[in-house]
């Protein structure tokens, strides 16, 4: 948790697969804790073709059967299938937008929104932000996105840089995540 913290979560990231599996973990964690998540995260990689849109937009239901099966994740049919089609309308998104990026960081002007927190401004569920994107993928048949999921989702992705102000890793310099092993089936 200590690792993803101080070098990933709040880290503005622009790489559609990034971004990818950022809102298929933010989904699988519904309902569960984040540490959960990590700790089968490795799973979700391998099983989602590395969150790979074009392959996982091809995956069928025998796929998915597949997934079901494998205890490397959180075995609930609805949030697998739901990766299945949200990566079909990342694909519908990135043709109509360019970029799933740019879909995404438009709902915050295309710059992180500084929120630095404390006892007197506490981290919320959602905001209209996270309103407005939840309702946008929903338009495109996303699931597993509601406005507290896509908050979280800009969270771990930079779009808002909710560190406490007393954080360390609210000023230190944090570079882009590292891009996944690709898979190789």
């Amino acid at each position: 948790m200590i690792q993803y913290h101080d070098h990933e979560w709040g880290v503005p990231s622009h790489d559609d697969q990034h971004l990818f599996e950022m809102l298929i973990l933010e989904g699988a964690q519904a309902g569960l804790s984040w540490s959960t998540i990590l700790n089968k995260r490795e799973g979700y990689r391998a099983l989602f073709a590395n969150f790979d849109i074009d392959k996982v937009a091809r995956f069928t239901e025998k796929d998915v059967e597949r997934i079901v099966q494998d205890a490397r994740i959180v075995r609930n049919r609805a949030k697998i299938e739901s990766a299945v089609l949200n990566a079909r309308a990342v694909k519908q998104i990135q043709q109509e937008h360019g970029s799933f990026a740019d879909f995404v960081w438009s709902f915050v002007g295309a710059a992180p929104i500084d929120t630095p927190r404390d006892a007197k401004h506490p981290t919320p569920a959602s905001t209209p932000e996270s309103d407005a994107l939840s309702k946008a993928l929903k338009k495109y048949g996303c699931k597993f996105i509601g406005t507290t999921i896509c908050y979280a989702f800009m969270q771990a992705t930079g779009m808002v840089n909710d560190h406490a102000a007393n954080c360390l890793s609210r000023g230190k310099p944090k570079t882009k995540p590292k891009k996944s092993v690709k898979s190789t089936d």
